[in-house]
């Protein structure tokens, strides 16, 4: 027990985090917003500082130091209790939700997957909303340093091409992080949600508006302020959304390494970057070609079809209309743009860029070992070598997320949703992205009508795809507590 002591005392101080900021937003709902709010976030503070304050007196005692089974229970703790907590403010009187949609509600939120069971947005009470851009501005920032922190040290699909090379490359010391790394990427963070928060004001948001956007933006996350999305404000406030949903889905390293050295190659270079751009440029341009709705603009039509590329590669869910009416080769698009997802180390979901580089170059090193059998052939990303555990790693990934995604599919199918709901729910769940395609759950819809056992099933979904899937499979794995 003693060695999981700093779980408690982490996972404690994540509980009474959490317990201050629904503390201040009692307190804005309470004395700014004067909603009926308050009482519900008050009980959240109360039942989160009293467990919190239990899990840190266990772990008060906690050496600085987590082997990697207790970085798998600190990971998943967290991020399967905290949306517990959570979701006890859409209990209340202000939002009257019940429980299962309060917790759907609350794991799409920190999972930054964008989902919503909630409508009437425009007329919404105030503090709610700022209470759902927290959760996902947080759990922006808790995937990153969970990218950056862990994963890499789990050998997680491919993630250990990620290790730090100011680690001790110990898998027993996987938090023994230089604070100053800590700090740096806290302060971009916060830069980049302040810089988007200026730009929305000077494109005609209101104070609240821009602000809670803007961590819903940067944490690639997709809830908005209104059941018409970003397709309630101006162009503007639409092109500054596309700026920031990319920049919060590059890799925070690459920005730690840019203000480090203030060497613009540093971005140009990155062979992951480069490649999540080429594709966000093509799949721009297939949109474009593809629009077959209304007549629009040249300028229009770029827009658009630059905003839902964006929306979807970064996994955040913005809508500014319904792309599934600009025709079948659009919706084909979309839904190829669901799986793909951001760049590691970012707060985006998805397969990854780097993924998709892994197999690339592994299909390009079979085909040149094939037509040269007495030839070496290797392949490198980031500078190093790829070896064989690397390229198995992402292939074992990629099976677990195709078989993730096929099973959910058929479980939902069975509780009743229509194949084109089911195959997109499955597909927006495990891939962090918010909205799925047809009527139902599409651009236009909500996830209000799928059935209670769909809801929590994809709760699961959100959260094994938001922790890389090999996380929550180990958690049930009992041999690998029994080592």
């Amino acid at each position: 027990m003693r060695k999981y002591q700093i779980v408690f005392l982490i996972l404690g101080s994540l509980c009474l985090g959490l317990g201050m900021i629904s503390g201040f937003v009692a307190l804005m709902s309470r004395f700014v917003y004067a909603d009926q709010a308050a009482a519900s976030f008050f009980a959240t503070t109360i039942v989160s500082g009293f467990l919190g304050g239990i899990l840190y007196l266990l772990g008060r005692d906690a050496e600085p130091a987590i082997d990697y089974r207790g970085a798998v229970a600190l990971t998943a703790g967290a991020w399967m209790g905290l949306p517990l907590l959570a979701a006890i403010p859409f209990t209340g009187v202000a939002v009257g939700l019940d429980w299962t949609d309060a917790v759907f509600e609350s794991v799409s939120g920190i999972t930054t997957t964008g989902s919503t069971v909630m409508t009437g947005l425009d007329s919404a009470s105030p503090s709610i909303l700022l209470w759902r851009a927290f959760l996902q501005w947080i759990g922006g920032i808790g995937i990153i340093g969970i990218s950056i922190a862990i994963l890499p040290f789990l050998r997680v699909g491919g993630m250990q091409l990620f290790q730090m090379e100011s680690s001790n490359q110990s898998r027993d010391r996987v938090i023994a992080r230089p604070g100053q790394l800590a700090a740096s990427i806290v302060l971009l963070y916060l830069g980049l949600t302040l810089g988007c928060i200026v730009g929305y004001l000077a494109t005609g948001m209101t104070g609240f508006e821009a602000a809670t956007h803007a961590m819903t933006t940067v944490s690639t996350g997709g809830y908005s302020t209104s059941d018409a999305s970003m397709g309630n404000f101006s162009a503007g406030s639409q092109w500054v959304a596309i700026v920031f949903m990319i920049a919060g889905s590059l890799p925070f390293l690459a920005y730690v390494r840019f203000f480090s050295q203030f060497h613009l190659l540093s971005f140009a270079a990155h062979e992951e970057i480069v490649t999540f751009l080429v594709i966000v440029a093509a799949f721009t341009l297939l949109l474009v070609l593809s629009q077959t709705g209304p007549d629009l603009g040249a300028g229009d039509r770029i827009r658009s079809a630059l905003f839902v590329t964006a929306s979807l590669i970064t996994t955040t869910g913005y809508a500014v209309g319904d792309y599934q009416l600009w025709g079948p080769l659009a919706i084909t698009g979309a839904f190829v743009l669901t799986f793909l997802g951001g760049c590691a180390g970012s707060t985006a979901g998805g397969f990854k860029a780097f993924r998709v580089l892994i197999v690339l170059k592994s299909i390009r090193r079979a085909l040149n070992q094939a037509s040269m059998p007495n030839s070496v052939v290797r392949a490198h990303h980031a500078g190093r070598q790829l070896t064989d555990e690397d390229i198995a790693s992402v292939a074992l990934f990629g099976g677990l997320f195709v078989g993730t995604f096929a099973v959910a599919a058929i479980l939902l199918s069975a509780m009743g949703l229509d194949p084109v709901s089911a195959l997109t729910a499955s597909a927006t769940a495990i891939a962090n992205v918010g909205p799925g395609l047809g009527e139902v759950i599409g651009p236009a819809g909500n996830f209000i009508p799928l059935p209670d056992a769909a809801k929590w099933l994809l709760c699961g979904v959100m959260l094994m795809g938001r922790l890389e899937l090999v996380v929550i499979l180990l958690l049930f794995t009992p041999r690998f507590w029994m080592r």
